[in-house]
């Protein structure tokens, strides 16, 4: 192992856990962890920025009714509890007693290596990955792992890299792939949703953008979106259909789940197709349809009102079984795109940067816990230090 000069290499750090207890009670804290010397295809990072995503909110939270947290011990080590609702327990049987680590990516600069040219390569550099337990202030990972960010680039630009860039681009190519002209997204006024509408004006793709409320679609529209739906307008189904029908879009990405979008975006599918059709056709429109749900912010069941024909689909879609069906091949060139965008298509912007313990303050967790459009948080572990 080498250490890069001017640096000694720690012998622990802390590291954000998410307990699920045997009680019904969730409790997050921070835990002092040993740092582990690196493999010869391993290298140490120093987390600089790690991105609060919605599919981290999940693994810290679990099921818990953030409503009853309570915050105990002192400012620099808090710890804080809440209860899990009875009926939601069996759903989290699996994690009972097991002290999870959370935070899908990050970045931060490679203080030691293993004896390998790959990690050797990386000593003293600044770079993201994708490995899991990111909400910490040291974490070892394979060198493969590891993107090097361009010269420049800061850790908190490079800290996204990784989910949100690589699920708008793993959206259009699965559009790509499975023979869509065009897509739907749902929910498009999150940080992902202007990623991809960014995207999209740049690839000339037609993207139809869902959102909620007049307010949403102005950011998109100020933004260049061509095509925007508000699903609280009276007429939004009928403007659903006039926008599928402009772009061909027979695919779409649903970050809601719940209620009766999916059926909707089905529906309007269907009615923009039966506008080019030859005559009367028994089974609906042969044209494939396709919804793939891949959020959950709604959370009660999928409820689909029978009235899109025969050819359609609906599916779960997930950026690591995407990347892992795709190939290393095609994933490293996704990464290389989104490396040399950064600063532009694949740009994060954050409402805030937190320290690791300031995350298990109440009023970051209320802040951060309420996923709003627009807004997104940083958690900087070298503020702990």
């Amino acid at each position: 192992m080498t250490v890069k000069v001017g640096e000694v290499k720690p012998e622990s750090g802390l590291q954000l856990r998410s307990l699920v207890k045997g009680n019904g009670e969730l409790e997050l804290s921070l835990v002092d962890v040993p740092v582990p010397e690196p493999a010869p295809d391993e290298v140490l990072i120093r987390i600089e920025a790690t991105p609060l995503n919605p599919s981290d909110l999940g693994l810290l939270f679990g099921a818990a009714d953030m409503s009853t947290a309570r915050q105990s011990g002192t400012a620099a080590r808090p710890v804080v509890t809440a209860t899990i609702p009875e009926g939601l327990m069996k759903a989290m049987a699996a994690r009972v007693d097991v002290s999870m680590p959370v935070g899908n990516e990050g970045a931060g600069t490679v203080l030691a290596a293993g004896a390998s040219p790959e990690a050797q390569a990386l000593l003293g550099t600044l770079v993201a990955v994708f490995g899991g337990a990111m909400y910490s202030q040291y974490r070892c990972v394979k060198a493969a792992q590891c993107l090097p960010l361009p010269p420049g680039t800061t850790a908190a630009e490079g800290a996204s890299c990784f989910v949100n860039p690589l699920t708008a681009l793993g959206m259009v190519e699965t559009m790509r792939r499975e023979g869509h002209a065009a897509l739907v997204h749902t929910a498009a006024a999150s940080n992902l949703g202007q990623m991809l509408n960014r995207l999209c004006r740049e690839d000339g793709i037609g993207l139809v953008n869902v959102v909620r409320n007049d307010q949403q679609a102005q950011i998109l529209r100020e933004q260049g979106a061509q095509h925007v739906c508000n699903s609280s307008a009276p007429t939004f189904m009928r403007d659903l259909t006039d926008v599928m029908a402009a772009t061909g879009a027979t695919l779409a990405f649903d970050a809601v789940g719940g209620g009766a979008l999916a059926g909707q975006l089905l529906s309007c599918m269907e009615a923009a197709l039966a506008r080019s059709a030859s005559g009367y056709e028994r089974y609906g429109s042969s044209t494939h349809k396709q919804v793939y749900i891949y959020g959950m912010l709604d959370t009660s069941p999928t409820v689909l009102k029978r009235n899109f024909g025969a050819a359609w689909g609906i599916g779960g879609w997930l950026l690591p079984l995407f990347l892992q069906k795709v190939g290393h091949e095609a994933a490293q060139r996704l990464q290389q795109r989104v490396a040399a965008g950064l600063k532009t298509t694949f740009a994060s912007h954050y409402t805030g940067e937190i320290s690791l313990a300031g995350a298990l303050h109440l009023d970051a967790i209320a802040a951060y816990g309420r996923r709003a459009t627009g807004e997104k948080y940083l958690i900087n572990p070298a503020l702990d230090a």
